[in-house]
């Protein structure tokens, strides 16, 4: 996908980020195979089919006890973005824009397939299949095997307060509000309208460090959602060798997920670099800075997210930065001003720019 290049690049990130706002409460999250009510149930024995990172038997939600705390809801919610066939049409507001979309999901042979089709402006459609993968608790990023839900439970609930916000009506169906406080200022919070019968997100409210809606994203109209009968197998992700630059400093709560390898505009090597909390994302790209000048060098708007880019020197070469994510835009700052470079294990990294996090605010512009 091209991605540096112009400022229209950053837009086409914010377009795909749709999949993982309307499709799932936390696109990076998972849950067990065996129970979705039990969270301390083991993973189901025997090998995993190759190519294949986890399973979920759907079949388990029909018998499965009722939740009833919080983070039970949360975990159920992560199921029924899984295991529910529908169709519907959603409101994303961020700002002054308003986005109307059509929604599509299906599940064949137990593969996902979801197309989201843009309703307003040039006629824009995207799908994916094989579903998000799974959020892992080891810090190597590699070859972690995916969270249980009582471990992603117990890290998420290190960063996050779960509360009950009582009900409301959604897209005609009852639906319970679910409050998620952040437990610092380094990340936002969240507000889910959870759809009591079958836990999907019927709506979803990103509220920034004083509980102001950034972005809202609404189903207005459901059709009845159908639990799919049988298994869905979520995708390994592709892996790739550790980069030769990582940095020194992270969010509380940020880890390393899965390595991808992305070709370039002309067979330009860029390098990604992925982490998260298991409920909100972090990307990092570097590539040496294109021929037309790549990316301004400051903080860029994406509806709800922010891009903070920034130029390093390799040797003979200008490398550009731009880290991604829905975090407050001087983490995602300060994220790329720790970059470093296992190569010369420099602790303040290869700029030259020695500016501080509120220059580069300052330089930033609103897209």
């Amino acid at each position: 996908m091209p991605f540096f290049g112009s400022g229209r690049a950053l837009l086409a990130v914010s377009a795909v980020s749709l999949f993982g706002l309307c499709y799932a409460a936390a696109p990076a999250l998972g849950a067990d195979v065996e129970n979705p009510a039990n969270a301390s149930s083991s993973a189901r024995s025997g090998a995993t089919p190759p190519g294949v990172q986890s399973v979920f038997d759907c079949r388990a939600l029909k018998d499965a006890p009722s939740a009833h705390t919080p983070v039970q809801w949360f975990e159920r919610s992560i199921w029924a973005a899984h295991c529910y066939v529908y169709e519907a049409r959603a409101v994303r507001i961020s700002g002054p824009n308003v986005v109307s979309l059509s929604l599509s999901r299906d599940i064949r042979d137990g593969v996902e397939r979801d197309r989201l089709h843009i309703l307003d402006g040039p006629n824009r459609s995207l799908v994916r299949e094989g579903g998000t993968a799974r959020f892992q608790l080891s810090e190597s990023g590699d070859a972690a095997a995916p969270a249980s839900p009582e471990a992603l439970a117990a890290h998420l609930g290190k960063l996050y307060r779960f509360q009950f916000d009582g009900q409301e009506r959604i897209a005609n169906r009852t639906a319970l509000r679910l409050l998620m406080r952040p437990a610092d200022d380094m990340r936002y919070g969240y507000h889910l309208w959870l759809d009591q019968a079958t836990g999907l997100v019927l709506k979803r409210v990103l509220l920034d460090e004083q509980g102001r809606p950034l972005e809202t994203y609404q189903l207005v109209e459901l059709t009845p959602p159908e639990l799919y009968d049988g298994e869905v197998r979520l995708r390994q992700p592709d892996s790739s060798a550790e980069p030769d630059w990582k940095p020194s400093w992270l969010p509380p709560g940020f880890i390393a997920q899965p390595l991808i390898s992305m070709a370039g505009a002309e067979g330009v090597s860029r390098q990604h670099r992925f982490y998260s909390d298991g409920l909100v994302t972090i990307s990092l790209f570097v590539e040496p800075v294109p021929e037309n000048g790549g990316l301004r060098p400051g903080v860029h708007q994406l509806g709800a997210s922010y891009a903070a880019v920034k130029r390093l020197e390799e040797g003979d070469s200008e490398m550009q930065v731009v880290v991604v994510g829905e975090l407050p835009p001087d983490i995602l700052v300060r994220v790329a001003d720790s970059l470093e470079y296992s190569r010369t294990a420099s602790r303040n990294g290869l700029s030259k720019d020695s500016s501080s996090r509120q220059d580069a605010l300052e330089r930033g512009s609103s897209s």
